[in-house]
């Protein structure tokens, strides 16, 4: 009679045939980044979070080292007065977020900076596009998002993260880096980002919702799977150099779809809504923090991510050193 009850019966024996593991080397952590000195506001949507100025987000790096956790996806925020139709600020030298990653690079050599490449953060109109009469252009953004992604080479960023979503943007963003001489700089791109209602605690710590319409005509629709797998084959084609599935939790299948179809690294952004609800949870007595963390991280690896952004990436990190 088989029994798999014999593979459980030990801790020694279930460790030895477990499946899939979770290192410190597949994390990735974010961090919102704000102008100034000696700033570090929670984000009280996301409990644990923080708005960093450049000297706060480091002493938060030089900890997330200690652990062995190398690798940070920067976010700025950028004030209201600074934004404009065209997102200029965002290949402009004063661009603090610029300075961040030159500065960060050169305390902390060895970590791996991840950029956010798309106009929200810049626009006037809180889109990832560039917009007229109401509708979002796509053909007229890759120009702006090919000199952003110039910019933060330029500064530092190892790889680059275009979060936008517009058709070919991969392609311009390859295409301008190669002939500017950055063949070795990276591309994560956002290949399956959902139109998902999980991103509120995001959009509270950059102020960067829309100020009119949604992201439906750019962002894929939830209800889509096999789309995801021509937005990768389009990316591949393109020149990206990992494919993203945004959100996580609510698309595992998605992860594992592109996973089975891919070559590449697949990464999963585990966003700030799921997050939020698992923290909230714990927060409540419902859920045990130390246990259901983890397995929502293992839960994404297992679906097939070879890399996890998470906002608990610290938090798993001091778990993994003991």
């Amino acid at each position: 009679m088989r029994r798999p009850r014999r593979n459980r019966r030990t801790v020694a024996i279930r460790d030895m045939v477990q499946e899939h593991r979770l290192s410190v080397e597949q994390l990735v952590y974010p961090l919102f980044l704000v102008d100034g000195k000696g700033i570090k506001e929670e984000v009280s949507s996301l409990p644990g979070n923080h708005r960093h100025s450049i000297d706060e987000a480091m002493k938060t790096m030089a900890e997330c080292l200690e652990l062995g956790l190398k690798r940070f996806i920067l976010f700025p925020a950028i004030p209201e007065k600074l934004k404009d139709q065209k997102a200029t600020h965002s290949y402009a030298a004063e661009n603090f977020y610029l300075k961040a990653a030159q500065e960060f690079k050169e305390r902390f050599p060895k970590c791996t900076l991840i950029s956010d490449v798309a106009m929200d953060p810049y626009s006037s109109d809180g889109h990832d596009g560039l917009v007229k009469d109401g509708e979002i252009l796509n053909d007229e953004t890759l120009p702006i998002l090919a000199k952003m992604s110039l910019a933060q080479a330029q500064a530092g960023f190892d790889i680059l993260g275009p979060s936008d979503m517009m058709d070919g943007r991969v392609g311009a963003i390859r295409s301008a880096l190669d002939q500017a001489g950055y063949t070795n700089i990276g591309i994560m791109s956002y290949t399956a980002k959902y139109a998902s209602s999980f991103y509120g605690p995001f959009r509270d710590a950059l102020d960067s919702a829309p100020k009119a319409g949604d992201k439906k005509t750019y962002q894929m629709n939830p209800a889509n799977r096999r789309e995801a797998l021509l937005e990768a084959e389009l990316d591949t084609l393109e020149g990206a150099d990992f494919l993203m599935v945004k959100p996580a939790i609510h698309y595992l299948d998605v992860i594992c779809d592109i996973k089975s179809q891919s070559q590449l690294p697949v990464a999963a952004y585990h966003v700030s809504g799921e997050c939020a609800m698992l923290i909230a949870a714990c927060e409540r007595g419902w859920l045990d923090y130390q246990k259901a963390m983890p397995e929502t991280l293992l839960s994404i690896h297992r679906a097939g991510a070879d890399v996890i952004i998470s906002y608990f990436a610290k938090d798993m990190a001091m778990l993994l050193k003991g």
